[in-house]
């Protein structure tokens, strides 16, 4: 019988130390190793290449998402910049319409000035996919549940749409974690996350990951992880272990806190409507369920009184700090219009101003939803 998820978490890649028994993987701080003979080394030779403790994060990663090959990387969108580089001059990827704000910017003023096209569709729709397709298209990028509207899509039905076409399907399950989703075992052929959000945990770390199984594309991954050099410190990597040990019992306090938050926002007068794949009211709560084993941490609503009355909500709040980012152990609230996704502010890609979006902590249930309340009632 194979290990189960959270044994995993906990051991994969992180068998004692050799030398000392250490349970904890040390922090391999050399950025350079002796070689016995000219070419012969012990599977590292300088740190940008390769470094014991980033083995253990990727083999780590590699079983949670139950692909073979990991590779970790500075940042998410340094994850993301290397799945875009294995596609070409010419070349064209679907995106989400409503992409996190970071993919949108590195595709279209970055990637796009080296002739690689793209089109924004909404991916729930198979007809829109159809529209989007070009004979140029070599990968669509999944968001599911997406940043910041939480849509769902089916990872199945989209796989079966590109491959058929020849494309590769990329999934971004930062949203969800390896915990609540498997992208692979859906057919997808790469899972990005940015590290720094729910794998870390603890907003004390700033990381990307990539999960493949195809040996091929692990390889040129692995070739533009070295080339480009876009990997995370020894240290990074030693927090990002540790956030990955408590994964599991994280996310199921997450998807719990964030159930009764749900409660409270749905009917409440200041509220026009929320967010949550959760809800049976929620499009993709279908597909939510089929896919994912719970509804996640992250809710969004938007606010009854508008942009005025969203951007008096995020102020108001004691225990849901106003900041960026997501994912960790302490509660978060955000304008994403004006913050996180201000790059796509001008285009096809803008969020509705009157959303607010959170990111629902590991905190009291009680005390987050008294605070919310509070914030709610003002306006």
């Amino acid at each position: 019988m194979s290990d189960g998820f959270e044994t995993r978490a906990i051991h994969a890649g992180q068998e004692p130390d050799p030398a000392t028994g250490a349970v904890v993987p040390p922090i391999s701080l050399a950025t350079t190793f002796a070689q016995e003979a000219v070419g012969q080394h012990r599977g590292y030779e300088y740190s940008r290449s390769g470094n014991p403790t980033r083995s253990a994060l990727e083999a780590c990663l590699a079983s949670l998402e139950g692909g073979r090959h990991g590779l970790a990387f500075a940042s998410g969108l340094a994850a993301e910049d290397a799945l875009c580089r294995t596609l070409g001059p010419g070349d064209h990827v679907v995106i989400p319409n409503d992409a996190y704000g970071g993919t949108y910017r590195l595709v279209a003023r970055v990637q796009e000035r080296f002739g690689i096209a793209w089109t924004a569709a909404d991916l729930t729709d198979s007809a829109e996919l159809d529209a989007a397709w070009r004979a140029e298209t070599k990968m669509v990028w999944v968001e599911t549940p997406t940043n910041p509207m939480l849509s769902v899509v089916d990872i199945a039905a989209v796989c079966e749409r590109a491959h058929r076409r020849g494309a590769r399907v990329v999934v971004d399950n930062t949203f969800a974690t390896p915990y609540l989703q498997q992208p692979l075992a859906l057919g997808a052929d790469a899972v990005v996350h940015s590290s720094t959000k729910y794998l870390g945990g603890h907003s004390d770390v700033v990381g990307g990951a990539i999960v493949v199984d195809d040996d091929e594309l692990a390889a040129e991954l692995r070739f533009l992880q070295n080339a480009a050099g876009g990997v995370p410190s020894p240290f990074d990597c030693y927090l990002v272990l540790r956030g990955l040990k408590t994964l599991a019992v994280r996310m199921d306090r997450h998807c719990a806190n964030a159930g009764a938050v749900v409660a409270l926002l749905d009917g409440h007068p200041a509220v026009a409507r929320v967010l949550y794949p959760g809800l049976p009211a929620h499009p993709g709560h279908a597909v939510a369920a089929a896919q994912m084993r719970g509804f996640g941490g992250m809710v969004s609503f938007l606010a009854a009184g508008g942009e005025a009355a969203a951007l008096e909500i995020v102020t108001r709040t004691r225990l849901f700090t106003l900041a960026e980012s997501l994912g960790a152990v302490e509660s978060l609230i955000e304008h994403p219009a004006r913050m996180t996704h201000a790059s796509a502010a001008e285009s096809s890609l803008a969020v509705d101003p009157a959303l607010v979006r959170l990111s629902v902590g590991i905190e009291t249930v009680h005390d987050l939803v008294a605070d919310l309340r509070g914030a709610l009632d003002a306006v």
